[in-house]
């Protein structure tokens, strides 16, 4: 029993951290370029004893990478990533990659995301714009143009498909190998007047939540048979002496 009890308490665990990333999605359903936190588990094999146990490891988190979908704005200064792009912007952390596209002009013509980064060129350069030349037009390859005038061009990036990607804020993320500018829009590109949404699937969220629970339960009840059983095994050996 003390392996049923093992196996219960692993389950726990794994479950408690699938709950975690299930609560985090739930809440982040409306947030813009937001990629959901999945979990990858494996199993263990245990052969200390003399029957082999299998135990689920605590699991490892990743982003999801697939994309959300698409709401017209209509506002001039927001974009939507088509394909694997990301944008990019200056942090305190860094170059961060993001697909929330929502920008505004600063006061000192900066083009910044809503949180006040910069938004950046391929270059890694923040875009300059005039205040007193109108709203942007933003092409599918990034080109910012205002009248006859090009202000610059958003860059648009690819990370590998190897690459780690570690969550910055909601919707940014670091990868751990470098991204690359997109040269060619054919496959990727960027929308004006559209904002990514967070490609969360409420109804697959509330899938997991209750399976969750119930095998959360199960688990549980698990651990009270086991106290139970060296409970009753504590009584025997008392009355056998």
């Amino acid at each position: 029993m003390q392996s049923a009890l093992y196996v219960a308490l692993s389950a726990q665990v794994s479950l408690s951290n699938r709950l975690e990333t299930v609560a985090r999605n739930v809440a982040n359903m409306n947030t813009a370029g937001y990629r959901a936190d999945e979990i990858k588990f494996a199993e263990v094999l245990s052969k200390a004893g003399a029957d082999p146990v299998s135990f689920a490891t605590a699991g490892e988190r990743y982003i999801s990478r697939q994309h959300g979908g698409l709401t017209r704005t209509d506002n001039p200064l927001d974009v939507a990533v088509e394909g694997d792009g990301w944008l990019a912007v200056r942090t305190g952390a860094g170059v961060v990659y993001t697909r929330d596209g929502r920008m505004k002009m600063d006061n000192d013509g900066v083009l910044r995301t809503l949180n006040g980064y910069d938004v950046l060129d391929a270059g890694g350069l923040p875009i300059l714009l005039d205040r007193e030349g109108g709203m942007p037009v933003i092409g599918r390859d990034g080109t910012v143009t205002q009248g006859e005038d090009v202000a610059g061009a958003l860059g648009l990036f690819r990370i590998d498909e190897r690459a780690k990607l570690t969550r910055f804020d909601n919707s940014g993320v670091i990868p751990d190998i470098p991204a690359e500018p997109i040269q060619e829009f054919t496959s990727s590109g960027m929308v004006q007047g559209y904002v990514e949404g967070a490609n969360i699937n409420p109804i697959r969220e509330l899938t997991k939540l209750i399976m969750i629970t119930r095998a959360f339960e199960g688990a549980t009840s698990m651990i009270e048979a086991s106290d139970r059983s060296q409970e009753q095994a504590i009584r025997d050996l008392g009355e056998a002496s």
